[in-house]
């Protein structure tokens, strides 16, 4: 039996991104539903951002304590390992989603559990675990919020090892005494990180150069030099030809371009994410199953009125701010427009554009040391065309850093428009780096002159103070490593 049900929104995914959607549509008063296949909370509630911040916050405190004066010899054992994935089973609930659901409930948000696709313009068919089938129309617009998997490469033999991928990295209850890590950003380091500090020993493999290859330069470096210090292995320019299992639970080995084997317990796969878009209908609305859903800046499918893609699944920026960011904006335009308040010729309009998508873009890897950025770097703002100036500095050399930690090593990095004295990028490389970000984006999305940010004064001795020693060499047109105190 089919059941057919009318709605002003569906919203196709429950992640951060089909939450925000569905609590900014219920907030104007539009009626929502909102289709889920797994957890109401997604990825990032469950095998990402949560559980991957609870099993690293214990490896940084460790690593911080260690560097305090008086403290450092009170921390020398290892981690309770259990107490960690304790620590990390209660930040996931448990891998259950009744605080979720009951959210849902209180914000007047239908929820429907099992498969969705779409079925032609402004319809969502849904296919219950208990094989019940429902259509839910939209009158308004259908949000897809699907998200993205863990991209595992073609390798031969990698399927058949059964390999980490984040799910399993952020969710795994044994500690693997020998963890193969492939790829060299962000899950990669963070994980390669947290097993690390947990007493597996750590082997990263990595195509490319370096880590963290989005960000500075100096990140990966700082990254690197901390993670070998820590006991891990780093290999760059490898490539990996082959994988073989050992039986069922046997060790794994990893067959290297020119025939080297590395022998490891279990092997985590962070090469990167592809859309979960392969069986969510998109052929019935004309657009490629599993690609990515190409939107203008309210995020609305370009070529279509009533659809909308928000989060991982329109590639704009693969984080979970941003897609909550894109659903708010979504939801606005969605109210907007069902008003008949919107242009119905642009999506530049005030709060319906997803500028900082783009213009100021944040991330942290919570790594020890953490790298934080916003904005541009300095090479792709000179391979954009701007004529722009980088100004470093020493974090170690300021004050607060100082008092914070013996020891403490970190770097911050301002590009500035030259042409508007603005700030185009921030990068922050240091211990409790994460914290300063924020910051570091309302200057850059507030596009906040040079000199304004003379008259936001840090307080003393914090490591934010860097913003001073940042603006002093930029006025000085020395390389920033001018005097603190």
């Amino acid at each position: 039996m089919t059941e057919a049900v009318e709605y002003d929104v569906v919203v196709l995914g429950g992640g951060p991104a089909g939450e925000n959607a569905a609590d900014r549509t219920r907030a104007a008063g539009l009626s929502t539903a909102l289709v889920e296949s797994e957890l109401v909370g997604g990825e990032c509630s469950y095998w990402a951002c949560v559980p991957s911040k609870a099993l690293l916050r214990p490896a940084l405190a460790r690593a911080e304590a260690r560097r305090v004066p008086g403290l450092a010899g009170a921390v020398g054992g290892p981690l309770d390992a259990e107490a960690v994935f304790a620590h990390r089973d209660y930040w996931t609930g448990d891998w259950k989603d009744d605080g979720q659901v009951d959210w849902l409930d209180s914000i007047g948000a239908d929820l429907y559990r099992g498969h969705g696709r779409l079925y032609g313009m402004r319809k969502v068919a849904v296919t219950s675990p208990e094989g019940e089938h429902h259509v839910l129309t939209a009158r308004h617009a259908v949000v897809v919020a699907t998200g993205t998997r863990a991209l595992v490469p073609d390798v031969p033999g990698l399927a058949d090892a059964r390999p980490w991928t984040s799910r399993e990295a952020t969710s795994a209850r044994r500690v693997p005494d020998r963890l193969l890590v492939v790829g060299g950003s962000v899950v990669a380091v963070e994980m390669a990180t947290a097993w690390q500090a947990l007493g597996s020993r750590v082997t990263i493999l990595v195509r490319g150069s370096g880590l963290l290859p989005r960000m500075e330069p100096f990140a990966g470096e700082l990254v690197a030099e901390a993670l070998r210090e820590a006991g891990a292995q780093i290999r760059t320019g490898v490539d990996v030809q082959a994988v073989v299992r050992d039986g069922e639970t046997g060790p794994v080995t990893v067959v290297l371009e020119g025939g080297e084997t590395l022998e490891g317990d279990e092997l985590l796969i962070a090469t990167g994410r592809t859309p979960a878009t392969d069986d969510i209908g998109l052929e019935t609305v004309g657009l490629t199953p599993g690609g990515w859903i190409d939107v203008d800046e309210s995020c609305r499918a370009v070529g279509h009125d009533w659809l909308y893609a928000v989060g991982d699944v329109n590639h704009r920026a693969l984080l979970t701010h941003q897609g909550k960011y894109q659903a708010r904006i979504a939801g606005a335009a969605i109210a907007a427009r069902a008003a008949g308040h919107a242009p119905p010729d642009t999506a530049r309009w005030g709060a319906h554009a997803a500028t900082a998508d783009t213009e100021a873009l944040p991330q942290a890897v919570f790594t020890d040391p953490e790298a934080a950025a916003v904005g541009l770097t300095l090479e792709q703002a000179e391979r954009a065309g701007r004529r722009v100036r980088a100004v470093d500095h020493d974090l170690g050399k300021v004050s607060g850093a100082g008092l914070y930690a013996d020891g403490y090593r970190g770097r911050a990095r301002m590009v500035v428009d030259l042409d508007r004295e603005v700030l185009l990028g921030v990068t922050f490389v240091g211990a409790g780096a994460a914290e300063l970000l924020h910051a570091a984006t309302v200057a850059v999305a507030g596009e906040v002159p040079i000199g304004r940010l003379w008259h936001a004064v840090p307080a003393f001795p914090t490591i934010s103070e860097v913003w001073l020693r940042l603006l002093e060499a930029y006025r000085d047109g020395a390389d920033g490593q001018g005097a603190d105190g």
